[in-house]
C-alpha cells in the first residue's frame, strides 16, 4: 500500500491548454482544468524520445 501511494505522488504529467496554451502539470486525482483560464480541454505534450513502429 505504501508503495502505491509513493508511486502516485510523482511529479505529474505536463499538458498544454487548448485555449491559452499555458503548460499545466497534472497529478493523479487532479481536476482536468487549466489553472490560468479555466478551459477544460488539455493536450498531452509530445515525447522527445524517438518512437519507431514496425510496419507489416
Amino acid at each position: 500500500m505504501y508503495h502505491e501511494q509513493k508511486a502516485g505522488s510523482g511529479a505529474g504529467v505536463a499538458y498544454n491548454c487548448g485555449d491559452c496554451g499555458s503548460e499545466v502539470l497534472l497529478r493523479p486525482g487532479d481536476v482536468i482544468i487549466c489553472r490560468e483560464c479555466g478551459y477544460r480541454i488539455l493536450y498531452k505534450k509530445r515525447t522527445k524520445q524517438v518512437v519507431q513502429f514496425e510496419a507489416r
